[in-house]
């Protein structure tokens, strides 16, 4: 059953290459970690990597540093969607992540993440890209 909208589509899976590509250029993404025994999803600015590390710019009282500090498994996310037409992508990376302590290093990411809050934003945190999936939503027209 359709509520009147464009015919339904489907989803078509991405290679990674792609995927990360499509990541790299996300105006908003969302990282996933565990607080509290909860699952918590925080808006973040990044940089993708070559090699497919995603460097975020975070904050001292952020749980994620405390994910950082322990190597914990966290989730990266990013879509973009387009409810009209019923198009668009999503994807997910999983991996560890750890604190960026090198100070040149640190340096250079500080120069090229600009917050997007009002604080504090002096810690780097680099997240692993062991798992990576995405998904193209195709429209209806395409499906033939």
């Amino acid at each position: 059953m359709t509520d009147g909208g464009p015919p339904q589509g489907r989803m078509v899976e991405l290679g990674r290459d792609e995927a990360l590509k499509l990541l790299a250029g996300a105006p908003v993404r969302r990282v996933v970690i565990s607080h509290q025994a909860q699952s918590a999803i925080r808006p973040v600015n990044h940089l993708v990597e070559a090699s497919g590390d995603i460097v975020i710019r975070t904050y001292a009282g952020d749980a994620l540093l405390g994910r950082a500090a322990r190597p914990e498994e966290v989730a990266y996310e990013a879509d973009a969607l387009d409810p009209v037409t019923r198009t668009g992508w999503s994807v997910v990376v999983t991996g560890g992540a750890g604190l960026v302590s090198a100070p040149a290093e640190l340096a250079h990411y500080l120069t090229q993440l600009t917050p997007w809050i009002d604080t504090e934003m002096d810690h780097v945190v680099r997240m692993r890209a062991d798992v990576v999936t995405g998904y193209r939503l195709v429209g209806g027209d395409a499906c033939s």
